[in-house]
């Protein structure tokens, strides 16, 4: 009688339990939200912040002081498609790739 009893609580417990859609959603409900933080605490910051670099770097004009990643400060003194050529002292001129500049000091 015992083999009996033994073998129905083992056969009851491998039967799956069918689980409902409502519990799978609330066992997914933290990966979403970890997910929903990484978008507006990682990515999305990126993103406006390289928008606002591409427009600062579509505006260089002639004159605007900008600072190179190298730590080359200079005069914007000629704009050619993308390169600038940069007045950094009365008799030095570099040319520099228009993605090397880091940021733009307005005059």
């Amino acid at each position: 009688m015992a083999d009996v009893l033994y073998a129905q609580t083992t056969t009851a417990s491998a039967v799956p339990v069918a689980s409902s859609p409502m519990s799978m959603i609330t066992s997914f409900a933290p990966f979403i939200v970890i997910m929903g933080l990484f978008y507006f605490l990682m990515i999305r910051p990126q993103s406006v912040e390289r928008k606002k670099k591409e427009e600062a770097l579509t505006a260089i004009q002639r004159g605007d002081r900008v600072l190179t990643r190298g730590g080359i400060y200079g005069t914007v003194a000629d704009i050619k498609e993308n390169i600038l050529v940069l007045k950094v002292s009365e008799n030095a001129k570099i040319e520099v790739e228009k993605s090397y500049v880091e940021s733009v000091i307005k005059s």
